[in-house]
């Protein structure tokens, strides 16, 4: 007689690393609730150091400067927007810790214009002017007929799902793409 199969082993728990995200996962941020998550400068840097590893409140205060109340009221947003999650819990003396991470590998921003893109806009000035080093900007108005602009469209979005990031260890750069219709 066969013996019966082996069952299968049981997932290993979430470590602090977490569970894996899928490599092209992409929110589409359009609800008043993901759109507000966005409007706050602290949040979106939240978001960003979340997509490299997962972190709890005192970690990212730490790392921050800013208030563990602080920082739990921005994850709390975060969270009602479905843009963080928690991946771990550990008890440590006699409290709760949590890891929280990024939900997506990606977050593209929908929504009406105006309030997605001067919450985006206004987070970047606030980036560049605590920049250490001079940044690359350009504005170019240039003439397209509809074709060229959706070619150029498709080489931007190429080339940033393209760039990847090269760890922990590296300088941490911004990259800010835009295309429209002036």
């Amino acid at each position: 007689m066969p013996e019966p199969p082996e069952p299968p082993e049981p997932p290993e728990p979430p470590g602090p690393a977490g569970p894996p995200r899928p490599a092209d996962e992409t929110l589409e941020a359009t609800s008043p609730a993901q759109l507000k998550a966005l409007a706050h400068p602290l949040r979106q840097r939240l978001l960003y150091a979340l997509g490299e590893q997962p972190a709890t409140i005192s970690q990212l205060a730490v790392s921050f400067g800013e208030r563990k109340g602080n920082i739990a009221h921005h994850l709390k947003v975060l969270s009602g927007g479905g843009m963080v999650r928690i991946v771990e819990t550990r008890q440590v003396r006699g409290g709760t810790e949590h890891y929280y991470q990024r939900t997506t590998r990606r977050v593209h921003v929908g929504g009406p214009p105006a309030a997605s893109t001067t919450a985006m806009l206004r987070a970047v000035a606030d980036e560049l002017a605590a920049t250490p080093t001079e940044p690359l900007l350009i504005l170019r108005h240039v003439r397209l007929s509809t074709a060229q602009a959706e070619r150029l469209a498709a080489a931007l979005t190429a080339i940033v799902a393209e760039t990847t990031d090269d760890g922990a260890g590296e300088r941490s750069y911004g990259l800010l793409v835009g295309l429209y219709e002036s």
